[in-house]
């Protein structure tokens, strides 16, 4: 069973790879931010919270995502590609633990290299093409400042345990694939 971790700033295409990933290897895929846009869009308590959270450009707690995690986990009984989570090293070693707790390692994390400035223009156009109100100027500057200084060094953690697979995430949707499944063999 093989359980992966996606991993890039946000735009790098994650989302889209992700979905390569888990029809190729057979995953059940855990988005962390899709699972916090549907506690938003079912309007729990939670959900505005969260809400507020994420229109700032900020993370939400490790408690809320480790909960949402550690159920997922249990429930899983064919490998899983997360997607979003871990996004600080805290997490990260929470993830370590909460696999190791069921009988399981992580396999790799395959993470997406992408300049800043394309970044920024996938992030716009997805923006112009989802409608979504979380991907402004100010707020994906935010988002990416945020990455460089409590997400980044996840791959610091994941390089030194061996795990680290870089991939360069420009190209054509099938080239970086090809890269994708070339890395993880």
């Amino acid at each position: 069973m093989k359980d992966i971790v996606i991993f890039g700033a946000p735009g790098a295409g994650k989302g889209t790879q992700s979905d390569f990933i888990v029809e190729h290897y057979g995953l059940n895929h855990v988005s962390t931010g899709d699972l916090l846009r549907k506690e938003i869009a079912d309007g729990t308590e939670l959900g505005r919270r969260i809400k507020g959270i994420m229109d700032a450009g900020q993370l939400v707690s490790d408690d809320i995502v480790v909960e949402m995690m550690d159920k997922a986990i249990a429930a899983d009984t064919q490998g899983m590609l997360f997607d979003g989570f871990p996004r600080t090293v805290a997490q990260a070693e929470t993830l370590d633990r909460l696999l190791a707790a069921h009988g399981r390692a992580l396999s790799c994390m395959v993470q997406l290299e992408v300049p800043e400035e394309e970044l920024m223009r996938r992030l716009l156009e997805r923006a112009t093409i989802q409608g979504r109100a979380d991907d402004n100027e100010a707020t994906i500057a935010n988002r990416l400042a945020e990455y460089r200084a409590k997400t980044l060094p996840v791959a610091e953690y994941y390089a030194a345990q061996g795990k680290q697979r870089l991939i360069d995430g420009l190209g054509t949707v099938e080239e970086i694939a090809a890269r994708i499944r070339q890395a993880i063999g």
